[in-house]
C-alpha cells in the first residue's frame, strides 16, 4: 500500500521556531501540542498518525493544518484574543465602593448589607447600576464581610463602661 502524500510542508524557519519553542521553558499545553503536531506533520507523517501520537482527533489535526496554511505559524500555535464582557467596575470605582463599605453604615443601620451597599453606591452616583453578585465578588476579593461585623465594644470603649473590678459602671437605662 502506498503511503499518502505529505499533508503539510513546513518551511525551515518555521521548523527552527518550532524546535526552539519545544526546547524552551514553560509553555501552555495546547501550544506545545500544536507545535508537536506541526513538527510531526513537517516530518511527513499523516494526520491520523500524528493524532494518535499526541492524543488528538484527526479532525483537530486537519483544522490545525488549515490554520497554519491560512495564517502561518503564529496563527496555528496561538488563539486570537477573545472579546469578553467589559468590566463594570474599574479600579477607582472599586476603591470608592470599598472605602464606602469600610466607613460607617447609614444612620439607623448597624452594619452594611449587600443590598444596602448596592443602593447607596447608586444613590451616591459611584456607579449607574450594580449587581449584587458583582458586589459580592468585589467584597470577597478584598476579604470584606460587612454583614458579619458584630457590634463589639472596642477596648477603648470598654474602659468607660467597666470599672477596674469588671462590673458595669455608667448609666443604665431602665424602662419607665
Amino acid at each position: 500500500m502506498a503511503r499518502p502524500s505529505r499533508l503539510l510542508d513546513v518551511c525551515e524557519s518555521d521548523k527552527q521556531a518550532l524546535n526552539q519553542l519545544l526546547s524552551s521553558g514553560v509553555q501552555q499545553v495546547r501550544v506545545v501540542l500544536r507545535a508537536l503536531v506541526l513538527r510531526q506533520l513537517g516530518e511527513g507523517r499523516t494526520a491520523s498518525e500524528v493524532a494518535e501520537m499526541v492524543g488528538l482527533t484527526g479532525k483537530a489535526v486537519r483544522a490545525l493544518v488549515r490554520r497554519y496554511r491560512g495564517g502561518g505559524l503564529e496563527r496555528a500555535l496561538y488563539e486570537k484574543a477573545r472579546p469578553g464582557k467589559k468590566r463594570l467596575l474599574d479600579a477607582s470605582t472599586e476603591q470608592r465602593i470599598v472605602a464606602m463599605v469600610c466607613g460607617a453604615p447609614p444612620a439607623g443601620r448597624a452594619r452594611w448589607s449587600v443590598r444596602l451597599i448596592v443602593e447607596h453606591a447608586v444613590k451616591r452616583k459611584i456607579v449607574p447600576r450594580l449587581g449584587r453578585e458583582t458586589l459580592r465578588v468585589l467584597l470577597e476579593s478584598h476579604e470584606l464581610k460587612p454583614w458579619r461585623e458584630k457590634n463589639v465594644v472596642s477596648a477603648a470603649d470598654r474602659h468607660h463602661l467597666f470599672g477596674a473590678h469588671g462590673r458595669r459602671v455608667g448609666v443604665v437605662r431602665t424602662a419607665s
